[in-house]
């Protein structure tokens, strides 16, 4: 089992435990040891003779789940008759019932499972002697409250309850009072012992570049294998897809896979058949690979808890890895709170270049060919090999050679893809940078600008930038002086355009009155009461002639 010396939380809690009458809370970080610290002692202290269940490990995702039951499976693999079984979503239920027909003495179970196997009466727990919560605060986080307690009030009030989580969160304090008594509780605060081994690394980058930026460091290293960890199902579905077609060994763990999906995927990757996988947090519990080189958080996680989840996937078993995260150019405080909560350090490192890759790569390949053992060779095949390359020089063959090897690259543009990044404001107001911490003013918009214009003028050159200012100021003022001249002169014709309109427009109107009040003497009702005649035309030819005069004659004739 590649055991050498206990971790702190196995040192701690393995003592405790066995033999021990009393409830137990560890409270420890993901990766230091916490199933063997109470897988030992609960197989130390079942009966294999008694052939009803004496032991629950309820864990919150089946990946863990059936990671502690592999664990258990190898420790207690010279204990005989002794039977352990994982039960969980996503698996064929009346297989698990059918399992469950036979003597077993640990079920580990995900919560949902278990309580519709309780229901189908498939398992019982009223001689239960020992409950196990396993990342009892991801339990509570992943929504599984109500089914937690409906769990419990299966349990024998007689039994001993074992809590291990990463934080004490309201809700686990909940169960601990609702539901132990009198707990034993030890808390290793081991962040920083935990990731001794861990080099925390950050890139600063736009978000529209990552996935090139991710292209790069892996083609960095041929021999890199590492977890990618974003936000959503879409995310992890959408760079798998992008990798793919780059051509890049990659694939996609996330809920929405099938069971037998997730394990098709997890074989490819711990066979060495994918070289990244992408996961949701959740997706990715219980993943138990040992030779992991690097972590990418593609994004960083919203709780810091999380970080240290994600990170403990690599260097484990005394390796060393690499936790690297992908950031904005603001996003640099969330990395500055992770380093002040967890005791971290982090570095930041540049996206290497297209350039950068190929020299990098070609000097690897170089040594590595340069140290290859010459094996004896068929004289045959060294004659024909001979009689293509006979009449190239040695500079030629290496050429072709190493043309050949650049075409394994999958090298993209050259653009450099790295952002600087903006520090974050000191609590205390008095730095630079930007962001909105530190502001004593309550953070005017005036006085802000004010005081970076301030600081511009000091940077730049003092008196003289000033003396430049000026003038400019002078300047443009001078040209919107002209400019509100020129308006004004336009309104101004405007004016008098429109008020010559207006003049012309009333000598029209008065000019009708008149014409009118002049035709109205000639004008009378007809005998069918209608109004009188109105139009007032002029003859198609233009001369002049009035066609008042024709109604005029025709009116004295009737």
């Amino acid at each position: 089992m590649e055991f050498d010396s206990p971790t702190d939380i196995q040192q701690e809690a393995i003592p405790q435990l066995i033999g021990g009458d009393r409830d137990f809370i560890g409270l420890a970080q993901t990766g230091t040891g916490k199933t063997a610290a109470f897988g030992l002692p609960l197989l130390e202290m079942i009966d294999p003779q008694e052939k009803h269940t004496q032991a629950l490990v309820l864990a919150p995702t089946r990946e863990l789940g059936r990671q502690i039951a592999e664990q258990l499976g190898k420790f207690s693999k010279y204990v005989k008759g002794l039977k352990v079984l994982p039960v969980y979503g996503g698996a064929a239920i009346m297989n698990q019932i059918k399992d469950l027909k036979k003597p077993t003495h640990i079920i580990i179970a995900t919560p949902g499972r278990l309580i519709d196997l309780i229901k189908r009466k498939a398992v019982k727990l009223d001689q239960l002697k020992f409950l196990v919560l396993d990342e009892a605060d991801e339990m509570v986080t992943m929504g599984f409250k109500e089914e937690l307690d409906e769990i419990l009030s299966y349990t024998p009030e007689n039994k001993q309850t074992w809590l291990f989580s990463a934080t004490m969160a309201k809700e686990i304090k909940r169960i601990v009072s609702k539901y132990m008594d009198d707990p034993i509780e030890v808390k290793i605060n081991s962040e920083e012992k935990v990731n001794v081994n861990i080099k925390h690394q950050f890139v600063v980058t736009k978000n529209h570049d990552k996935t090139e930026a991710l292209t790069r460091l892996l083609d960095m290293d041929a021999d890199m294998r590492g977890v990618v960890f974003c936000r959503t199902r879409r995310d992890t579905q959408e760079l798998a897809e992008a990798l793919l077609k780059k051509g890049y060994a990659a694939d996609a763990l996330h809920g929405d896979l099938s069971q037998q999906q997730r394990d098709r995927v997890m074989g490819r990757f711990k066979k060495h058949s994918l070289q990244v996988l992408i996961a949701t947090d959740v997706a990715a519990r219980g993943i138990d690979v040992d030779d992991l080189t690097h972590v990418f958080h593609f994004s960083l996680p919203d709780e810091d808890a999380y970080y240290t989840h994600r990170s403990g996937r690599t260097a484990r078993a005394g390796k060393k890895g690499i936790s690297l995260a992908f950031i904005g150019a603001k996003e640099t405080h969330r990395l500055a709170r992770l380093e002040k909560t967890l005791g971290i350090s982090f570095q930041h490192v540049l996206i290497p270049s297209s350039s950068d890759i190929a020299d990098i790569r070609m000097k690897n390949w170089s040594f590595k060919l340069l140290e290859t053992a010459t094996k004896e060779v068929d004289s045959r095949l060294m004659e024909k090999v001979l009689m293509v390359f006979g009449n190239l020089s040695k500079e030629e063959i290496i050429g072709k050679l190493l043309a050949l090897e650049l075409e394994k690259l999958k090298l993209g543009d050259d653009r450099d893809l790295n952002q600087d990044p903006q520090k974050p404001r000191s609590d205390g107001g008095g730095g630079g940078g930007r962001g909105r911490g530190g502001r004593r003013d309550g953070g005017r918009r005036a006085d802000r600008g004010r005081d970076r214009s301030s600081r511009d003028r000091d940077r730049r050159g003092g008196v003289d930038r000033r003396r430049r200012s000026d003038d400019r100021d002078r300047s443009n003022s001078r040209r919107s002086d002209d400019r509100f001249a020129d308006r004004r002169k336009k309104s101004d014709d405007g004016d008098s355009r429109r008020d010559s309109r207006r003049r012309s427009d009333d000598r029209d109107r008065s000019s009708s009155r008149r014409s009118d009040d002049k035709g109205g003497r000639y004008s009378s009702k007809k005998s069918d009461g209608s109004s009188p005649i109105k139009s007032r035309r002029r003859s198609d030819n233009g001369d002049g002639y009035d066609k008042r005069k024709s109604d005029k004659k025709k009116h004295r004739k009737g």
